[in-house]
């Protein structure tokens, strides 16, 4: 670096892809207060000519490919570095780092305030002088391979604030953080710690957050550790915690996310727990729980997801539960509840696999029980046909679509918005660098491409930790792609429902946008109709379209404002591993302004799932969606695409069915077996 920026105070570089190492030459800037190269491909080893620019105040070098030096074990930077006496930011976290913290690092300025070195493949122990360190106010040694114990010096950090541990290799007891009064952050999850959760933790009136899972924890909860009214997340999970669930767990006041799963906690569940009214995520899975499932869970009003799968629990599911209407998932399978399983509010939205493996429960056929023995009483002529094709094992396809088409898109016009009510999530995504997903699909290799769409294509790929994902790469060299990335993006950060596709993040730079997806293994509903390999039954297709049903009314009546998909077909429907439906694709999705209705846009949807005033006039409204709804509807139980060469100017899939009813079922239904006696009946009837 040229001697012509001797005055530079302020180098920031990030996020431009910029490769090549760091030049020693840096030191030249000799006023430099903050260089900022984070987010970029740099490599080689960070200069030890760093250690020269005497007014350095912040050094941020993450996300890039720097590494250690290959002479010497230690990171040596780090003790060059500690001449900046003014640096007060210190980041270097994500780099394959490969080496030891040098004991020098204590010697750093008591002016550090913030300091990450996380998923850095940093190994060794904890330097023994951290404690000489009182400025910190923020660490991270997370995602390293650190051993030993933590350093007896750690307790003079009375001002750190964030500390981060979690996923290392470190054996200790908890008792040094009680003295530490100022932590609000507490990450130690995925080591190595033993023995039980000191009272004194409950003391410390500051923490707000506390991850102490997938740890050797023995021994029970402490009362005063749930009596934290400033608390709002808590997981102790993969532990071996025992005894009773304390009464006090009722003042985690302020709690939204509560995880006590995997661990040996016995006797009932306190009626106290429906005083968390602030509580979001709640787990007890994989304990040794009894008794029954409290009423006053009904009063959890802000609870998403419940998590009682995998105990004794016996008696009856409360029917008050319905009030739940923000309740997304409720797993109470492996236990040995019975009764009559709960049909209103969000309980139609759940599937069989939340209830499996119980004693006696029963409800509807859709949840895989058996119905409910009930009283004789008189019925019209409609509810008996209903209750009669429930009950038949097999029902053919067009049958399906008279009874679950009109039942289905009367509620969706009939259901009235929930307007601003609803209170808005945003979700926080995992933010992913280029050189993450390059690794993770192999390079894009076309062995992983899953499939290609208008604007992009999908791609497996496998992260760093092993988890599968889905990898949408957006083609920016077709008109419209990048607004479809920013429209996916900002639909999708707020859009909660586990019939919609889940987003774990994203990678956007100026010339590169990708959004990473949860993986669905079961391909697309397309694939699944008109492919010689798979084959649907028919309760496979009538779950499927529950679920997208259940999709739809979240989008259209459930969320803040009405939010319009625009572009549903069996393409855009994926199939998890347990063939639960989720709605994707939301790059022509629109979202409603307040009070607004209808819309104009240019046509963008797939020809034959349009809706007539959509395709003509680029009106948008709920209907559209329904419209397409019926179609796909139709085409998953006739397996005839709206495309399909029979159809002309005038025949169409939606006329066929329509002129094929309600004489002529056999010939709709291209299954042609035992269950045409059961039509026949039913026709009679």
């Amino acid at each position: 670096m040229s001697n012509k920026l001797s005055n530079l105070k302020f180098l920031s570089l990030q996020q431009n892809h910029l490769t090549g190492i760091i030049p020693t030459s840096i030191s030249n800037a000799s006023k430099l207060v903050a260089l900022s190269l984070h987010d970029n491909e740099l490599t080689g080893s960070i200069p030890n000519s760093l250690g020269s620019l005497g007014k350095l105040e912040l050094l941020n070098l993450d996300f890039n490919r720097l590494s250690g030096e290959s002479s010497s074990p230690e990171l040596s930077f780090l003790t060059f570095l500690t001449s900046c006496r003014s640096l007060k930011y210190l980041v270097v976290g994500y780099n394959p780092l490969n080496g030891f913290l040098p004991a020098s690092f204590s010697n750093h300025s008591t002016s550090l305030v913030y300091f990450t070195v996380s998923n850095c493949k940093i190994k060794g122990n904890i330097p023994t002088g951290i404690g000489n360190l009182s400025s910190l106010l923020h660490l991270d040694f997370s995602g390293n391979e650190l051993v030993g114990s933590i350093p007896k010096s750690f307790n003079r950090l009375k001002n750190l604030q964030v500390f981060y541990l979690g996923i290392n290799q470190i054996r200790d007891v908890l008792n040094i953080f009680c003295e530490l009064h100022s932590l609000g952050l507490l990450q130690l999850s995925q080591n190595q710690f033993f023995g039980g959760i000191p009272e004194c933790l409950g003391n410390m009136i500051n923490l707000t957050q506390i991850f102490l899972d997938s740890n050797n924890l023995t021994s029970m909860i402490p009362a005063n550790l749930l009596s934290m009214k400033n608390l709002q997340v808590l997981n102790l999970s993969l532990n071996f915690l025992s005894g009773s669930l304390p009464l006090e767990i009722g003042n985690l006041k302020a709690a939204y996310n509560l995880d006590l799963s995997i661990n040996q906690l016995s006797n009932i569940i306190p009626t106290t727990i429906g005083e968390l009214q602030a509580l979001q995520n709640f787990s007890l899975a994989k304990n040794n729980l009894r008794g029954s499932i409290p009423e006053s869970v009904s009063n959890m009003v802000s609870l998403e997801f419940l998590d009682l799968s995998h105990n004794n629990l016996s008696g009856v599911i409360p029917k008050s539960m319905e009030a739940l209407k923000n309740l997304k998932e409720c797993n109470v399978s492996f236990n040995r509840l019975s009764g009559e399983i709960p049909q209103g509010g969000p309980f139609r939205n759940f599937t069989g696999q939340f209830f499996i493996n119980n004693e006696a429960l029963c409800g509807d056929s859709r949840l895989n029980v058996p119905p409910c023995q009930r009283n004789s009483t008189r019925r019209s002529t409609k509810r008996k046909v209903l209750l009669l094709v429930i009950s038949l094992s097999g029902i053919a396809a067009i049958l399906i679509i008279a009874i679950g088409a009109i039942l289905t898109l009367r509620r969706l016009k009939k259901r009235k918005g929930l307007g601003g009510t609803e209170l808005m999530l945003v979700a926080k995504y995992e933010r992913f660098s280029y050189y993450d997903l390059l690794q993770s699909t192999d390079n894009y290799n076309e062995s992983n491409l899953l499939g290609e769409g208008s604007f992009g294509s999908v791609y497996k790929g496998i992260l760093s930790d092993g988890i599968v994902v889905a990898v949408k790469v957006f083609n920016l060299q077709v008109e419209g792609a990048s607004t479809s990335f920013d429209r996916e993006c900002e639909i999708l950060k707020s859009l909660r429902h586990r019939n919609l596709t889940k987003v774990l993040g994203n990678c956007s730079n100026p010339d590169f946008k990708a959004l990473v997806l949860k993986y669905m293994p079961n391909g697309n509903l397309e694939k699944w109709l008109y492919s010689h390999n798979h084959f649907l039954d028919l309760f496979q297709r009538v779950n499927i379209m529950i679920d997208v049903a259940c999709a739809l009314e979240y989008l259209h009546y459930s969320y803040y404002t009405p939010v319009v998909h625009c572009d549903l077909k069996p393409s855009n429907i994926l199939l998890d591993e347990d063939m639960v439906a989720s709605v994707s694709d939301f790059g022509i999705t629109k979202m409603f302004g307040e009070g607004e209705s209808i819309l104009h846009t240019v046509t963008l949807a797939t020809l034959g799932y349009i809706a007539p005033e959509y395709g003509s006039e680029g009106l948008v409204s709920r209907r559209i969606d329904v419209y397409s709804f019926g179609i796909v509807l139709m085409e998953t139980f006739s397996r005839v695409k709206p495309s399909d060469e029979m159809f002309s100017s005038d025949l169409s899939l939606k006329s066929w069915v329509e002129d094929s009813l309600p004489n002529a079922l056999q010939r709709i239904s291209r299954r042609k077996d035992e269950h045409e006696r059961c039509f026949s009946r039913i026709e009679e009837y």
